[in-house]
């Protein structure tokens, strides 16, 4: 199989400056191993989503050259498919429904002696897990601690070809740029939503059930999703589904060591001069200057494409 990237921004508004050095890196990740790039709306949260924002969002891929190879695939429209994952995850018995409320998980938090510690993710306290006693279901989720204790002895340091392994009751793999990733589930997330109490789905469900269908080989995304890949790991495992290469980007920050985000009030790129914004993402994943006097947005990427493979082997 050929290699196939893809770009998926979730429309809470405009691209801003951290979110098109995620684009700019998976779009020359596809261009330098001559694959194909896609790009894929997540608009799964309708009351996150701003209006339009989708449809601008492409607008500003296309002023800054950024073309995908295939039409734009919107989350919104493939709810059907996310019943399929869910029917099959259920049928094998790695799904339950949970009747917690956010208060409910908030009391057996504190029960344990958890406390809120801000950018630090609480386990789901496996309240559902044995059964909902008597109560109504409200969502449903994935059996993360029983399944790693299933596929922990097939997955040993020892399999050298596997994309991950359960050692110690920790999951491993590797990432492209940050290298060997390990991250115990049981402990810093447990049993995750696939789908929420209001209907919708959870992006990793979402995110795990397009990835295979588009054939998606390598995912380029920013270091804050690192964290995501052990239950998306475990989630192809459990679908049957392949496992893509990963790689996470540099991300950039506020001048507080924040994420620039638009949860922190991070503007809309100004692509008054693409080129310009495009050398300031370039600048941010540590490529080279490229903007010569006279030259052409197009003869920029295709520098920074043919600087791609050096930057990976620095960033090793």
């Amino acid at each position: 199989m050929g290699y196939i990237g893809r770009f998926a921004p979730s429309p809470t508004g405009a691209l801003h400056a951290g979110s098109l050095v995620a684009a700019l890196a998976s779009w020359l990740d596809a261009r330098a191993h001559g694959g194909r790039w896609l790009v894929r709306i997540e608009d799964i949260d309708p009351p996150r989503c701003t209006p339009g924002a989708g449809d601008f969002i492409l607008t500003q891929l296309a002023a800054c050259a950024l073309q995908p190879d295939a039409p734009p695939l919107w989350q919104s429209q493939r709810g059907a498919l996310y019943s399929q994952a869910l029917a099959q995850l259920q049928a094998a018995s790695w799904a339950y429904p949970c009747a917690c409320t956010r208060k409910d998980i908030e009391a057996a938090w504190a029960a344990q002696g958890l406390a809120h510690q801000r950018h630090i993710e609480r386990p789901y306290p496996g309240t559902c897990r044995q059964g909902l006693h008597g109560r109504s279901a409200r969502a449903w989720r994935f059996r993360t601690v029983e399944y790693e204790q299933k596929v922990a002895p097939a997955l040993t340091r020892q399999a050298q070809a596997a994309p991950f392994f359960i050692a110690e009751k920790t999951l491993h793999w590797h990432d492209r740029r940050l290298g060997a990733q390990q991250q115990c589930l049981a402990q810093s997330v447990g049993d995750f939503v696939l789908q929420r109490a209001d209907g919708l789905w959870a992006y990793q469900l979402a995110v795990v059930v397009d990835d295979a269908a588009q054939g998606v080989t390598h995912i380029v995304r920013g270091a804050d999703l690192a964290d995501n890949t052990p239950r998306q790991l475990l989630l192809q495992h459990a679908l049957g589904a392949p496992h893509p290469q990963y790689l996470h980007s540099p991300l950039v920050l506020t001048a507080d060591g924040e994420k620039l985000s638009k949860q922190h009030g991070a503007p809309a790129l100004d692509l008054s001069d693409p080129l310009a914004a495009l050398q300031q993402a370039a600048q941010a994943l540590g490529l080279p200057a490229a903007a010569a006097a006279g030259m052409k947005l197009t003869d920029a990427l295709a520098y920074w494409v043919a600087a791609w493979g050096n930057y990976l082997q620095s960033a090793a």
